[in-house]
């Protein structure tokens, strides 16, 4: 029940938020949302609601209303919906609103490494494949990091026999104690204080980049550039006083940003297909290889790389390394006439994020082209290098 009310009230905030343009925010009362990781509830509750609004809104001179919640899904929501003024919460909801107009005040502890760790007989992480895995739910900072660590090794969360999904990830280190789980997701510190009491119990199959660690604040960009300072004032200096730790630490935007893009972004290989830069596809080009623009013709039109031939890999299937082939129509590639399966022929489109040049390069290796090459970056790279297009 107590959730129920939570995610009326949020949905609640959000359309307020919608229909309240910025011209308002003077005289508009400011919203913000406390996000609470299952694995941060301490934390939390340690934070008084009602004295972190009288703190905000003397600081913004205007009121402010505090809601906190648990369900990390509609928390996320709520960002790609700019629901709120202020996000206080993991890093994946600053991550997640940086992206939609909002600017970042700080995070309240240094930025932390996360480890993806299996029992010893699991050796690697491509030998996760069918073992069970132990995360929080679906939307904490450790899943987002399980997820690109599965990512980064060609393997998907429908390639293991399965996804536990609990609250607590310190429990993950006793599920592998009990046999129940194969593999989980810890912090650094969290593993280093594990492993010392349990040796040889399990092995560190890979280490994330860092992420920022605590709770981090993002705010609208479009509130009043005095009201943005005087908040970013407050948190750094006097959100201690309602319970929560000060924001003394700015991490690094590219933190952030690569947070975001976990399990979002194609893997950085693909096995079977040899990855290339934009230098190095110029170089293939100039030998006689294709270039396919797996992009929609649109696209194709207005702005290609030169010399590109156009093949659009219609897209219906989950951006994800598991995908069904069978669900998209890649029909197009068969109508190229120049494409011989014995020369290099190299596949492209919008840049990492973009999975139909993933997909097609895959599905043209299965078709028995025995030269495939992946232009992972895509146009994008290859107009960061000044290098030639055409179209338009």
């Amino acid at each position: 029940m107590n959730r129920y009310r939570t995610c009326i009230d949020i949905g609640m905030r959000l359309g307020v938020a919608l229909l309240a343009g910025a011209a308002f925010h003077a005289q508009a009362q400011l919203t913000a949302l406390v996000a609470v990781e299952p694995t941060a509830k301490k934390a939390a509750h340690s934070i008084l609601r009602s004295a972190a609004e009288t703190g905000l809104a003397k600081a913004a001179g205007q009121a402010v209303t505090v809601t906190t919640s648990e369900d990390l899904s509609d928390v996320m929501r709520a960002t790609r919906s700019a629901g709120f003024d202020i996000f206080i919460g993991p890093p994946q909801v600053a991550a997640s609103a940086l992206q939609r107009g909002y600017e970042l005040v700080g995070a309240t502890q240094k930025s932390d490494k996360y480890l993806l760790v299996g029992v010893q007989q699991v050796d690697a992480v491509a030998a996760m494949k069918g073992r069970r895995l132990y995360l929080p739910q679906q939307d904490s900072v450790y899943t987002y990091m399980a997820r690109g660590m599965l990512n980064e090794a060609g393997l998907s969360f429908q390639d293991l026999r399965s996804v536990q999904y609990e609250k607590f990830p310190q429990a993950g280190l006793t599920a592998l104690t009990l046999g129940s789980a194969e593999a989980t997701v810890v912090r650094e510190d969290e593993w280093a204080e594990w492993s010392a009491a349990h040796p040889k119990t399990a092995r560190v199959l890979a280490t994330s980049q860092p992420v920022p660690g605590g709770f981090s604040v993002v705010v609208k960009k479009d509130l009043p550039a005095d009201t943005r300072n005087k908040l970013a004032q407050w948190f750094g200096t006097s959100s201690a006083n309602v319970g929560l730790p000060a924001v003394a630490v700015r991490p690094e935007n590219t933190e952030y940003k690569r947070l975001a893009e976990l399990g979002l972004f194609t893997p950085s290989s693909l096995p079977g297909v040899n990855r290339v830069s934009a230098k190095e596809a110029r170089d293939l080009l100039a030998r006689g290889a294709t270039l396919v623009d797996t992009r929609t013709e649109k696209e194709y039109k207005a702005k290609r790389i030169r010399g590109a031939v156009f093949a659009a890999y219609v897209e219906k299937s989950l951006k994800d390394v598991a995908f069904n082939a069978a669900q998209d129509d890649f029909a197009a590639l068969d109508k190229v006439p120049q494409l011989d399966k014995g020369k290099p022929v190299i596949f492209a489109c919008n840049g990492a994020e973009c999975w139909k040049s993933y997909k097609a390069a895959k599905v043209a290796a299965g078709k028995g082209f025995t030269s495939v090459y992946w232009l992972r970056g895509g146009l994008p790279e290859w107009d960061e290098n000044g290098l030639p297009t055409e179209g338009g």
